[in-house]
């Protein structure tokens, strides 16, 4: 009986292809005799799918007779379709978790869900060690105006390749005061439905990477901190971007950057206040637009409208490029960008624009200033902390005032004066309406006699400083003159001569030499 039924279940296969061979190639034959008289393949494909549906259904069934009876036919894969629109390939869509795209209810819940079902989502693998690669995954806001009550932050740390992106995002009447409208930190708090997946994702992951996040964009947003909380932090994330977005209404900081490495920042505009200049409340902004507390950070092409510090710097290697300060009045007390590493800047701002406002250097060391605009009287000003200046280039400037003998770069002794001077250059610089300060000085005299004096002090930047002189004495007279530099001293220089002739002397001083 055993070794009947093998046999039986194989010539009833044998009889069940062949007459679903006969069918299908007839359905064939007729489909080809009838394709002139109908505009498309549409019936011969159902007909051909539903033959072959019927030709599995058989193999399917006399596979399973074949089998013996000890034996259970394994279950086909099954792929279960998500929920109709909640997303497309790896886009979710927020509003198909229940936010609210008029901001009329608090739709914080819905983003974290979505949010969480993306860290969900399938991985391909790992960008830097120990992240893992979300593959692009993106939140779609969908153009709308959500109202969030409380932070949004990623669920676990360890994950990149994810965007958020395409709305506004506003801050509710009982938002946390300290909390950011998006939170890139590793310290975030899972709710109740991301427990069991932070537990299982985070331990694998975040402890096994140096940062918490990679390669997180955030891009085409609004943030309205609502005068509640803040913007965007990023802490110790790598490669991160920040782009075309518009973030105002920060009661502290609109972006903060902490340790982590490369974050960019480029498109955008920030502003405490929405105006556009000429504010009667600007004495009272405050808050500081971008804080950049790590090293090797770019900000470029972004405009700063209002606040009481446009952009902090704390950490090394960073550069700034197109950016536009115009947030608080010198004359106010504001400052457009704030330098605030001495001893170890490593700084570039280049092709810049700072209106009415200006930028403080603690203690520079390697800074370059070069290529930006200072329009209304606004002017650079380095500040000693330990007396240290090094390797400082401002160069190739142009500058902007109103003749009330503003000086374009200014020194802040008040802690004690610079000691430790070396490789300063300030100098080519556009001045107009402005007092010019620079490094190098270049200056002429006239006169008969034996001693020529040329004072540099209305020039030079630093008092009784002048490393390196060079002099020429020209005199139209019979006598060839012994002569000689006597004296370097509270910037002035001697030149004489051992008998009194008719001379024009040209001097030139630079403070900024190596020893």
């Amino acid at each position: 009986m055993e070794a009947t039924m093998p046999r039986k279940a194989l010539t009833w296969s044998m009889f069940m292809g062949f007459a679903s061979f006969i069918i299908i190639h007839a359905c064939a034959e007729n489909y080809e005799m009838g394709r002139h008289q109908f505009s498309g393949g549409g019936r011969f494909r159902d007909d051909m799918r539903k033959m072959q549906e019927f030709k599995a259904s058989l193999i399917r069934h006399d596979s399973i007779s074949a089998a013996p009876p000890s034996v259970s036919p394994s279950p086909s894969p099954s792929y279960v379709d998500p929920p109709p629109g909640r997303n497309s390939a790896r886009v979710y869509h927020v509003t198909s978790y229940g936010a609210d795209p008029t901001g009329e209810r608090d739709s914080t819940d819905a983003l974290a869900e979505a949010i969480a079902d993306a860290f969900r989502g399938p991985t391909e693998g790992f960008l830097i060690d120990g992240i893992a690669n979300l593959g692009g995954a993106q939140i779609s806001l969908e153009g709308g105006y959500y109202r969030i009550s409380r932070p949004l932050k990623l669920p676990a740390a360890g994950v990149g390749n994810l965007m958020i992106h395409g709305g506004t995002l506003r801050a509710s009447d009982d938002f946390p005061t300290n909390g950011y409208l998006i939170d890139l930190s590793a310290s975030s708090s899972p709710n109740e439905n991301e427990k069991t997946y932070e537990s299982s994702i985070s331990a694998q992951l975040s402890s096994s990477s140096s940062y918490n996040y990679e390669y997180i964009t955030l891009r085409d947003l609004m943030l309205d901190s609502n005068y509640r909380g803040r913007g965007i932090s990023v802490i110790n994330s790598l490669r991160t971007s920040i782009d075309n977005c518009y973030i105002t209404h920060f009661t502290t900081n609109g972006i903060l950057v902490q340790s982590g490495h490369e974050t960019y920042i480029r498109n955008s505009f920030l502003g405490q206040h929405i105006t556009a200049g000429g504010d009667h409340g600007e004495r009272n902004f405050s808050g500081t637009a971008i804080n950049l507390m790590g090293n090797d950070n770019a900000v470029t092409d972004v405009v700063i409208f209002s606040a009481s510090v446009g952009i902090m710097i704390s950490g090394p290697a960073n550069i700034l490029s197109g950016v536009h300060c115009y947030n608080k009045a010198t004359g106010f007390g504001g400052t457009g960008i704030y330098l605030r590493l001495p001893g170890l800047t490593q700084t570039r701002i280049v092709n810049s624009y700072l209106d009415y406002t200006g930028i403080v250097a603690e203690d520079p060391v390697q800074l370059d200033i070069s290529n930006t605009f200072f329009l209304g009287d606004a002017y650079i000003v380095l500040k000693s902390i330990k007396g240290v200046a090094n390797g400082v280039n401002i160069v190739n400037n142009m500058f902007s005032g109103s003749n009330n003998g503003v000086g374009i770069v200014q020194l802040d002794q008040s802690k004690g004066p610079f000691k430790d001077i070396g490789k300063i250059v300030v100098d080519r610089n556009n001045v107009r309406g402005m007092n010019i300060k620079s490094t190098v000085g270049r200056r002429s005299v006239q006169g008969n006699g034996t001693s020529w004096t040329i004072d540099f002090n209305p020039v030079l930047l630093f008092p009784n400083l002048i490393k390196h002189v060079q002099y020429t004495l020209s005199t139209g007279g019979n006598a060839f003159p012994n002569h000689a530099l006597r004296n370097v001293s509270n910037n002035r220089v001697v030149i004489e001569s051992n008998v009194a002739v008719p001379a024009s002397v040209f001097v030139t001083v630079d403070q900024g030499v190596a020893n």
